[in-house]
């Protein structure tokens, strides 16, 4: 079988499998490139091969070597029935602690966007915490306004869950929905291309960001850990606040008990009740 065969093979695998476009792309990436690297058909390929190639791109992120063994061991496995990354240890991942806005920085970066539909998009982003794939895929008939929720139907892991709609954006969001209907659009935002990308979102918060002046690596998934951040400073349980994200693993929200400064300032040094 020869390398174009094999990622035909892969995709069609990955397509069947309900796998996102970009899990698609990465994965048809990183065969491609291991692949040419060896030179080798996929048959012919050990675990030699494949240490050989991690220790070229060593220079890499950790999370870049740990996506490349994850797509050799799906696509071999997947293909070829075997799986040549068995005994390899995998790069330990990186715990970097996410960028977070301040709640007066969410309001220096929203207060002055002119536009009022790339206003709500972003307001909406950080009030209900949404990944940027949720924002632009989230339809009208997901939303119910008499009962002030909405669900994001198949997020990331293919969970559905429930959002609560801010009363400070229900008022805007209705006339948003009731001018996509004149418009038959299906989604809640559009372009005039239609659907709208991640790209247009992450374009559009960069801008807003330069406009504020916010000197921080800001990307719309910022948002998402702020609303996170924030439903923690005000008390609400790591649970909840799981549920409200979609997190499947709780460890995984954990994250923002360390990046809470404003619990951290609550803490009283024992040497105040001296």
């Amino acid at each position: 079988m020869n390398t174009n065969e094999f990622l035909e093979k892969i995709e069609t695998e990955l397509k069947i499998s309900k796998a996102s476009s970009h899990t698609i792309k990465n994965y048809l990436k990183s065969n491609k490139a291991f692949l040419n690297f060896t030179g080798k058909i996929p048959e012919q390929i050990s675990e030699e091969d494949i240490k050989k190639y991690l220790a070229k791109i060593s220079d890499k992120s950790p999370m870049s070597m740990i996506l490349f063994l994850s797509a050799i061991k799906y696509s071999f496995l997947n293909i070829l029935g075997r799986d040549p990354t068995l005994k390899i240890k995998r790069p330990r991942r990186e715990k970097k602690i996410p960028i977070v806005l301040t709640k007066d920085e969410i309001k220096k970066l929203l207060s002055p966007i002119p536009n009022k539909k790339t206003k709500l998009m972003l307001s909406l982003t950080y009030a209900c915490g949404f990944r940027v794939s949720e924002l632009v895929n989230l339809k009208i008939k997901d939303i119910d306004f008499n009962e002030d929720t909405g669900h994001v139907r198949m997020g990331k892991g293919k969970k559905d869950r429930i959002f609560n709609i801010p009363q400070n954006l229900k008022k805007i969001l209705i006339k948003q929905a009731e001018e996509q209907k004149e418009l038959n659009q299906d989604y809640l935002f559009s372009g005039p291309n239609g659907k709208l990308s991640e790209r247009n979102i992450q374009k559009l918060i960069k801008k807003a960001a330069f406009k504020a002046e916010i000197k921080k690596d800001i990307h719309p998934h910022t948002l998402r850990h702020s609303f996170a951040t924030h439903l923690l400073e005000n008390g609400v349980d790591i649970r909840k606040i799981q549920e409200l994200l979609g997190h499947a693993d709780l460890s995984t929200t954990q994250i923002y008990t360390h990046i809470s400064g404003e619990q951290l300032k609550k803490v009283k040094s024992p040497f105040d009740s001296l």
